[in-house]
């Protein structure tokens, strides 16, 4: 049987994990633990831990508990003898409010690859917030996750009694959120670019069919690894992409990279003045990843200035899809400070029927 039907979240991750978590209102108590499920290859943890890793006004420390590697010892702890009675340990790992906080995430990794009996040891942590005399502290969240059956993962059945004490939801990849955590990590602009040229090659993974090398939200990131790794040794980086992310996707990517050439000047385009637009498809994708990254390593008193550059720039791109990809990289970096450009409300202008056709 299928993992516990869920409810589908097509872009789990921070903006909406918060509400679900109940962090942000001081709710976490009466709300349910929330479990996620996607396939074992789309870093099901990301959204739990973002949240932990957000601004300092806005971060929740993270506990991260691996079930998978558990025994059920390890959840409960281990009797001693007190005087006349039987004392139970509480492990170190599970949150005290002295220790850890008044507030954070418990996160219960690998759910449904844990054994039966470290589950049933979970039933009333999750359900109730307590083990024996242990009670999880009021301000933190209980943050399940796990593989879904059918995945060629290694999963057990979510027995009914806990799948019911969840509020379910399902990870979904998302191209959008994955360049947004590509361009705060510092992956190459080269396959960003590339993955927004072929976004159909974010996450090819069919679990009828075995492939030890596969194209992932994860992998992309061991070939964006690759890229920086053989960058001196073309000989060899053919086989590393090949090595992440199978013979198709890595040869596709190697023929992006020859074919773009390079870029116009991103500093000219910065600071206005005069810098054509490529002619070739790849190389406009090229520019307006490099371009977003160039302006977010710029002085934070000179990015308002050159993004108002960028915009015009976009408007020059004879594929207008291009340009609004390079303002959602500009409004991640800049927030609503850039609408207040006076080139935002022309750049607006130019491409309205298109937002309002993806909008519909």
């Amino acid at each position: 049987m299928a993992t516990p039907r869920t409810a589908v979240v097509h872009r789990f991750t921070v903006e909406n994990a918060r509400p679900a978590l109940g962090i942000q209102r001081g709710e976490v108590a009466e709300r349910h633990a929330v479990g996620q499920y996607g396939a074992h290859h789309l870093g099901n943890r990301g959204a739990a831990r973002q949240v932990h890793q957000r601004p300092a006004r806005h971060a929740a420390p993270l506990i991260d508990i691996r079930l998978a590697q558990m025994e059920p010892t390890d959840l409960r702890g281990i009797p001693f003898r007190d005087g006349r009675h039987v004392v139970w340990s509480v492990p170190a790992a599970l949150p005290d409010q002295e220790r850890h906080g008044t507030r954070g995430i418990l996160f219960l990794d690998e759910l449904t690859s844990a054994v039966p009996t470290v589950t049933a040891a979970a039933y009333q942590l999750i359900l109730d917030r307590r083990l024996g005399e242990y009670r999880v502290p009021a301000g933190w969240a209980i943050f399940a996750a796990g593989n879904r059956q059918g995945d060629r993962g290694v999963t057990y059945q979510m027995p009914a009694p806990l799948a019911n004490r969840f509020a379910h939801y399902e990870i979904e990849p998302d191209l959008d959120d994955w360049v947004a955590w590509a361009h705060a990590s510092g992956v190459d602009d080269r396959l960003i670019a590339f993955l927004r040229f072929r976004p159909d090659l974010l996450f090819q993974f069919d679990p009828a069919r075995y492939a030890s090398a596969f194209a992932s939200p994860r992998s992309w990131e061991y070939a964006n690894r690759a890229l920086a790794k053989f960058a001196d040794h073309s000989e060899l980086l053919g086989e590393a992409l090949n090595a992440c992310v199978g013979a198709a996707a890595g040869s596709a990517l190697r023929a992006f990279l020859a074919h773009i050439g390079a870029i116009p000047d991103l500093t000219a385009i910065a600071e206005g003045r005069d810098a054509d637009v490529p002619r070739g498809t790849e190389l406009q994708y090229a520019v307006a990843s490099a371009l977003a990254r160039h302006i977010g390593r710029l002085p934070t008193s000179l990015q308002a200035h050159a993004a108002g550059h960028a915009l015009d720039y976009a408007r020059r791109f004879p594929q207008r899809e291009i340009g609004v990809m390079l303002v959602m990289d500009l409004q991640r970096l800049l927030g609503r400070p850039l609408y207040e450009l006076p080139a935002f409300a022309a750049w607006a202008g130019d491409v309205s029927d298109l937002l309002s056709f993806e909008r519909s």
